[in-house]
């Protein structure tokens, strides 16, 4: 696996964003760029990074294609069709969206989110947007929620099954499936059930952690990793398993400060089980 995260300060130019990137010690990165980069700047970029060595995991596409909106939801997907086709372009490892929420919060829980017509729904939305790009260098994928579609390892697994395209594959979210005491006293196991089965399907993954609060009635928090109870030794010995450039990205910190602390967690770990970051 290899290590990657969010960089700061001036990346305009692809010698800038390679040397941010080596500065924290990163092999991976997130697109730079945005859809309406020309194909010049696009391939300097990817040219940039494969010389350094990095690979650039994944291109967001995060939006909501599940929105009870008809105009909300044709702009989603059109945008995520753009934004697979960056990645195309780029060589990303892959383009993540959720799967999205029939509420008016795009990644919030709605009644409607779990039901099998909201599964059919899924389906039929993610072949629109990989048939209508054709990727070849790249996958799309869904990223795990807890009260959206997929929200375990077995529905991710039958979604795989029931989208039916070579190009559809996981992105691995596993705090986003630690959603009860049980499943957060038992993350170890969650997580190797999740390697279990998608193992073969996975292309990028995230790294944070979670913690769950000593009050009623049940409070869990994303947290910064090292700062939770996910079973990182599980999670970085699972990873270890997988191609060597099968990104792990660091998210949703506040400050650089708090990306490097998270980073020499996760190495500390790492080196510890004998995995290679």
């Amino acid at each position: 696996m290899i290590l990657g995260g969010p960089v700061f300060g001036d990346v305009s130019t692809p010698e800038l964003w390679v040397a941010a990137l080596q500065a924290q010690g990163y092999s991976a990165a997130y697109c730079p760029l945005s859809a309406d980069a020309d194909d010049a700047l696009v391939a300097a970029y990817a040219e940039a990074a494969a010389s350094a060595g990095i690979v650039i995991a994944e291109v967001g596409a995060w939006s909501n294609p599940m929105s009870q909106d008809c105009a909300t939801r044709r702009s989603a997907i059109t945008y995520c069709q753009g934004q697979l086709a960056l990645a195309d372009r780029i060589g990303a490892r892959c383009c993540v969206n959720i799967a999205g929420s029939c509420g008016d919060v795009w990644d919030g829980p709605h009644p409607d989110n779990l039901t099998e017509d909201t599964f059919e729904l899924v389906v039929t939305t993610t072949r629109e947007i990989i048939d209508a790009v054709r990727p070849t260098h790249t996958y799309y994928g869904l990223e795990t929620m807890p009260w959206m579609y997929p929200n375990s390892a077995e529905s991710y697994l039958r979604l795989l099954r029931a989208v039916d395209r070579d190009r559809f594959a996981v992105h691995l979210d596993p705090v986003n499936l630690v959603a009860s005491p049980e499943t957060y006293f038992s993350n170890g196991a969650l997580i190797r059930r999740c390697f279990a089965l998608l193992g073969p399907f996975i292309k990028s993954c995230h790294a944070k952690d979670i913690a769950l609060a000593n009050r009623l009635t049940i409070h869990l928090d994303e947290v910064r990793p090292g700062l939770g109870g996910l079973d990182y030794p599980a999670y970085l010995r699972e990873l270890d398993k997988l191609p060597a450039d099968t990104p792990l990205m660091l998210e949703h910190l506040a400050a650089e400060q708090e990306y490097a602390a998270a980073a020499r967690h996760i190495r500390t770990v790492a080196a510890a089980t004998a995995a290679m970051v």
